[in-house]
């Protein structure tokens, strides 16, 4: 993605109390101050206040967030190192909230100059003939972020600039910094820039960055501009990159003074956290199931079947849970269905639309949708679903294990004794799987086990009744059989 604002982001409209000139701007005591100055003080500022610093960043708290602070405090530049999907882009666009909310400007300069400290001959010669007659503009901070995704196609004038032939048409000189069409990094002048993927980016293409972070100027075409830009730039990079696509240049690496390296959550409840804060959910996922969830993701990582190198995305458990959520959506989309129809498992239930309420057997389906997330190791081709599989049981019998210890569940295991059994499925409703179950001695405290609190629904009494007899058939306490319709049917194990 190249942007320095966001697709179709409309600038917020400033404050009428805002000085208008910049004469105004001097009696109201304004102090220019440089970005690094401007974010050093404003996360002092949150600190001593107590504020969140960095607002949705989970799990970073005490190990990658420090390294941060300590970065900005000392006005380095930086670079996030770290697998796919450990959020570092969304830490690096954190950063320009800790920008002041307003900033002065001269009106039409493309490099966002600061009125009282103009870079350009042309602003510097402006701001000299008014004074403090000088019209002000006024920045919001969301416009001072950019980004470029670097791609091996990335140019130097998509970067820095080139010059612009039409300009020099219209009889400027080739000295003239008119002529020149700035790039996003110069663009993004009093902001925060980011280069995503900084490997991916053609090491030509790197040294032209070199200036900009050392010296703080540009050269474009041969020819030097000494425009002292003020800008945090910030870097993102997956330690796999090196050698697989490319690598960032020992001068650009020397130039950046920090280099912290993210990770995935550390714990299961910084995973259960994330889950919760970033899925988008079309249906109630229970708590057992997104633990479920969260457990396959993190089992899915440390496998000996997956490439460490690749890592496993954040994005890969949070896909997980919206494809469960969207699984239980099917379910009572088709239930409705079958109700309207007047015939099928629905039938019990067509009095009242099936809620959409997640079960356990809706998780098999992100075996198949998400293996394009996985990189396996060489010598699991073909057996890519069948290791997900493996892995999404071992996760439910963990979960199954640490929710439900030590509970009395013989109460479940009589409903199939002497060749009983129990159907559940796509097309079971939670009023036919309730009915064939019956009162089951226990069930309350399993459900309270579960999260599902003292009133359940009956889909929701439904999943956690399904949970517990997949974790007997896990634990090897009931059999299992899946019918050529779909359906699952848990029986005795003899």
């Amino acid at each position: 993605m190249d942007r320095v604002t966001a697709p179709n982001q409309v600038p917020p409209v400033p404050p009428a109390e805002l000085p208008s000139t910049l004469g105004a701007l001097r009696a109201a005591g304004h102090q220019y101050r440089t970005v690094k100055q401007e974010l050093r003080d404003n996360l002092l500022a949150r600190m001593g206040s107590g504020e969140d610093r960095f607002p949705g960043i989970v799990g970073y708290e005490d190990t990658v967030l420090p390294e941060v602070e300590r970065a900005l405090l000392a006005g380095h530049d930086m670079v996030l190192l770290g697998e796919r999907g450990q959020g570092k882009t969304r830490l690096i666009r954190s950063l320009g909230a800790l920008l002041d909310e307003w900033t002065p400007v001269i009106p039409g300069s493309v490099l966002n100059e600061h009125p009282m400290h103009p870079i350009t001959p042309a602003s510097r010669e402006l701001v000299d003939s008014a004074g403090d007659d000088l019209p002000i503009g006024w920045l919001h901070r969301s416009m001072r972020y950019g980004e470029k995704l670097a791609t091996p196609d990335t140019s130097v004038g998509d970067l820095i600039g080139d010059v612009d032939p039409i300009r020099l048409a219209q009889g400027r000189t080739l000295g003239d910094p008119e002529t020149i069409h700035f790039g996003l990094v110069p663009r993004t002048n009093r902001g925060v820039f980011a280069v995503n993927e900084l490997p991916d980016l053609a090491e030509r293409i790197q040294v032209a960055l070199l200036n900009v972070l050392e010296e703080r100027d540009i050269q474009v075409r041969g020819y030097q501009l000494r425009l002292p830009l003020d800008l945090l730039l910030v870097a993102s990079a997956n330690p796999e990159d090196y050698t697989n696509r490319g690598r960032i240049i020992t001068p650009l690496k020397d130039r950046f003074g920090a280099e912290i390296r993210t990770h995935y959550p550390l714990d299961l409840d910084l995973e259960l956290a994330l889950i919760r804060q970033e899925a988008d959910l079309v249906a109630v996922v229970p708590e057992h199931v997104l633990e479920v969830l969260a457990r396959f993701a993190r089992d899915v990582r440390e496998s000996p079947s997956v490439d460490p190198r690749s890592g496993v995305s954040a994005r890969f458990a949070i896909a997980a849970a919206e494809t469960v959520a969207a699984a239980a959506l099917r379910r009572s989309g088709l239930l409705a269905g079958a109700g309207s129809s007047g015939g099928g498992a629905a039938s019990a239930s067509a009095s009242r639309p099936e809620a959409p309420v997640a079960r356990i057997g809706d998780t098999v389906s992100v075996t198949s949708t998400l293996r394009g997330k996985v990189e396996f190791e060489s010598g699991e081709e073909g057996r890519e679903i069948e290791v997900l599989a493996h892995l999404l049981r071992t996760a439910t019998a963990e979960t199954f294990r640490a929710r439900l210890a030590g509970l009395d569940l013989s109460g479940f295991t009589a409903i199939v004794a002497e060749g009983g059994a129990v159907e559940t499925g796509e097309l079971v409703s939670s009023a036919e799987l309730l009915r064939q179950v019956g009162t089951v001695p226990g069930l309350a405290k399993v459900l309270d086990r579960l999260g599902l609190g003292d009133a359940p629904s009956p889909e929701e009494a439904a999943a956690g009744i399904e949970f517990v007899l997949e974790g007997l058939h896990l634990t090897r306490r009931l059999g299992k059989d899946v019918t050529e319709s779909g359906r699952t049917v848990y029986g005795d194990r003899d």
